[in-house]
């Protein structure tokens, strides 16, 4: 199979788990014989544009007519079997979705947030959930709240975007990939096209790192913000710490708006440690040498790559339960859920992880299970393949792809259910 990849990437400048979800699916593509290629623009492109050049960035994020001509161009050359959009935010527009019509080949898009339905993706405005953008069709109450960067200004060209383009998305993308059951709850509430949106949670690939013992810290690994409950952690750190500790340290990794907080926050202290942005062997060690990873976000997350890549090292988490994290973690088996928002509850888990050795090594044992079951590259590749089919199947002429070689007998199940399906389930 042929897939052109096309995706924004977002700045280096801070951990992106989007961009990882991209490149590890496409790596595992091409390990399984597909010819993958990528159209793709670079955030980090933006600081060596022209000083017009910037300015005219905003202008870009509804429509960029550009981006539709060089890839309608390109589609038309190399006819991939379909296209797997990811980001579009803020160098390639939706005039992608355009310029796949002008080619007639089918798409697929990952949902990797909410910007189907919120301008900034987030669903959380000022430390609570926020909705008021959902089914709203001028998304006026995000551009009156500032919710992009706190700007008003910035979020403008976002709402406009939503606003002009989402008839767009809803009739030009074959198949959704929503990546949780609770993500795809949300967005078909909202409006969305119940029969295009398919289940595929992200995968993560086995670093071959496994928890050896009891670990030696609790791990915050993620970006530095509100959202992800990093004032939430402090405040039930500092009530753990007034009443003795749990007897290992918090270690947090990351960078973000609060890392200067955190940074302050850690100083001087022995039960904590800020260690900046670890690179993919840091993150790796790291994690096989956890009690637990927490994720104690208080948006509604539509994943949790950080609870999945602590599976996969057999370390359980303590995550907030809601959001996607309810069907990733079963509470009192893989992991610990604590009421979202609530720092005594956090604090109470934190000490229940860490106050039986035993009780936690059988729930890292279970997490290892639940990551072999629902998140390994096996799964995940079935899962993306599955969904392309059933996106050729549902143009005109489709379903002809033959299944690559050494997968032979499970490309012909994943080409039965595709014409099967006709394109929805």
């Amino acid at each position: 199979m042929s897939v052109l990849v096309v995706h924004n990437r977002y700045s280096s400048a801070q951990p992106s788990g989007e961009n990882v979800v991209v490149d590890e699916e496409a790596a595992l593509l091409r390990a399984a014989g597909h010819r993958v290629d990528v159209f793709e623009r670079r955030s980090d492109d933006i600081a060596a544009r022209s000083l017009l050049g910037k300015a005219a960035v905003p202008l870009l994020v509804p429509w960029n007519p550009a981006v539709r001509t060089r890839l309608a161009a390109r589609l038309r050359a190399e006819r991939p079997d379909v296209v797997h959009i990811h980001n579009v935010f803020p160098l390639l527009s939706p005039a992608v979705l355009a310029a796949c019509a002008d080619a007639g080949v089918p798409v697929v898009a990952t949902l990797h947030n909410y910007t189907q339905v919120c301008p900034p993706g987030t669903l959380h405005r000022d430390g609570r959930e926020c909705t008021e953008c959902v089914g709203s069709r001028a998304s006026l109450p995000a551009v009156r709240h500032g919710c992009y960067r706190d700007s008003r200004l910035a979020t403008v060209p976002l709402a406009v975007s939503l606003s002009v383009n989402r008839r767009r998305w809803w009739s030009g993308v074959e198949r959704f990939f929503c990546i949780s059951a609770a993500q795809r709850d949300i967005l078909v509430r909202s409006g969305m096209p119940a029969e295009r949106l398919a289940v595929k949670h992200n995968f993560v690939p086995d670093r071959g790192a496994r928890r050896e013992g009891a670990g030696e810290h609790l791990l915050f690994l993620g970006r530095l913000a509100e959202a992800k409950g990093v004032r939430l952690l402090m405040a039930a750190w500092d009530e753990i710490a007034a009443s003795g500790g749990v007897g290992v340290p918090l270690v947090l990794a990351g960078a973000g708006p609060l890392a200067d907080e955190v940074s302050a926050w850690a100083a001087g202290r022995d039960d904590v440690r800020y260690v900046g942005l670890y690179d993919a062997e840091q993150c790796r060690r790291a994690l096989a040498r956890s009690v637990a990873v927490v994720a104690p976000s208080m948006a509604k997350e539509t994943f949790g790559l950080v609870v999945a890549e602590g599976m996969a090292a057999g370390v359980p988490a303590v995550a907030a339960a809601h959001g996607a994290f309810v069907e990733l973690v079963d509470d009192g088996v893989t992991g610990l859920l604590h009421r979202p928002g609530d720092p005594a509850a956090l604090a109470s888990c934190l000490r229940a992880i860490t106050a039986d050795p035993v009780r936690n090594r059988e729930l890292g044992r279970a997490a290892r299970r639940r990551y072999e079951k629902g998140f390994s590259p096996a799964v995940g590749l079935e899962r993306l393949v599955d969904g392309y089919r059933t996106a050729i199947a549902g143009r005109p002429g489709g379903g002809d792809v033959p299944p690559p070689a050494g997968n032979r007998g499970t490309g012909s199940r994943w080409g039965y259910r595709a014409s099967r399906d006709g394109g929805s389930r």
